[in-house]
C-alpha cells in the first residue's frame, strides 16, 4: 500500500489528525538541535510557539524566518506591476503566526503602507498581538465575514488558505475578499494545482482530471490536515463566478517538492 492510499484510509478512520500530532512531536525532536542553534545565533528574533509554527508551516526555525523573508519579497515583486503600494492598505488573510506579514513593513518601508492581518486561530492571533508590532491583527471565524468595511484594501493575499477549506467556503470566502477589496485592487492567492496531482489516489485523480476540486476532509476544516486540490478549470470558473479578473497565473513546478500555483487577481470595477 503506497503512502497516499494509506493516508486515505487513515483519514476515513478519523486517525489522520492524531497521527499528524505524533508527526509534529517527531519533528520537534529531530529538529531540536538545529532549532536551538538558530535561537542561540539569533536571540533577537521572536518566534511563535512550536505547534503554531508547525500548524502553519513546518517546524524549522531557520526556514520559517529566512525563507519567509524571501516569500514576502516574492509577493511584492510579483504584484508590483499591478499595484502602486504607496499608502496602500494591505491584508494578510489567514496570517498564521505572522510568517509573511511581519517582514512587509521593512520591505515596504518607504511606501507608508497600513498593515492588517487576520486568522481564524485565536491562539495565533493572541500571540501575534503580543509579539508583532506595527500590524493590526484581528480574529475571524472559519466562516466569513471580516471586520473590514467594503472597498477598504488595495492588496489582499492568502498563502495556502483556500488549500484548507471546503468547496462551499471557496465561494463564500472569495465573495468576502472581493467585498473588502477596492475596485481595481489586487488579490494574490496560492493553491494546490497540477503539481500536487501525484499526491492524489487514483479515484481522486479522476475527479481532478475532470476539472473538479478534490477535498480531503474527515478532520476539522481549516486545519493543516484538511486539504483541497485545485485543477485549473475549477479555478477559472470559481474566480470568474465570484467577480475576479485574472491578471496572472503561475503554475507550480513539480521538481522535487511540489510548489503551489500562484493566481494574481483584480477586483473588477463593476463590483
Amino acid at each position: 500500500m503506497n503512502k497516499q492510499l494509506a493516508g486515505y484510509f487513515l483519514r476515513n478512520l478519523t486517525l489522520f489528525k492524531p497521527l499528524d500530532y505524533i508527526r509534529y512531536l517527531f519533528f520537534k525532536i529531530i529538529k531540536s538541535k538545529k532549532n536551538k542553534n538558530f535561537i542561540k545565533n539569533n536571540p533577537e528574533i521572536i518566534l511563535p510557539p512550536d505547534y503554531l509554527m508547525y500548524e502553519s508551516f513546518q517546524l524549522d526555525y531557520k526556514k520559517y524566518y529566512d525563507d519567509s523573508i524571501e516569500s514576502a519579497r516574492e509577493i511584492i515583486n510579483k504584484t508590483s506591476n499591478y499595484i502602486n503600494f504607496q499608502n496602500a492598505n494591505i491584508l494578510d488573510w489567514g496570517c498564521g503566526p505572522a510568517r509573511i506579514i511581519r517582514h512587509l513593513p521593512l520591505i515596504l518601508s518607504d511606501k507608508n503602507c497600513n498593515f492588517f492581518a487576520t486568522d481564524y486561530n485565536e491562539k495565533t492571533i493572541n500571540w501575534c498581538k503580543s509579539n508583532i508590532k506595527g500590524i493590526e491583527f484581528n480574529h475571524n471565524l472559519l466562516e466569513p465575514g471580516l471586520w473590514y468595511s467594503d472597498n477598504f484594501f488595495d492588496f489582499v493575499y492568502g498563502i495556502s488558505i483556500f488549500t484548507h477549506l471546503s468547496a462551499k467556503m471557496h465561494y463564500e470566502w472569495m465573495k468576502e475578499l472581493i467585498r473588502i477589496t477596492k475596485k481595481g485592487g489586487v488579490i494574490y492567492l496560492t493553491l494546490h494545482g497540477q503539481a500536487f496531482r501525484e499526491k492524489l489516489i487514483k479515484k481522486e485523480q479522476k475527479i481532478f482530471d475532470c476539472g473538479n476540486i478534490v477535498v480531503r476532509d474527515k478532520v476539522k476544516e481549516g486545519h493543516r490536515t484538511y486539504v483541497a486540490f485545485h485543477p485549473k478549470d475549477f479555478v477559472y470558473s470559481w474566480l470568474q463566478e465570484t467577480g475576479s479578473e485574472i491578471l496572472e497565473y503561475n503554475e507550480g513546478d513539480n521538481k522535487g517538492k511540489p510548489q503551489q500555483d500562484i493566481w494574481i487577481l483584480r477586483k473588477k470595477n463593476d463590483n
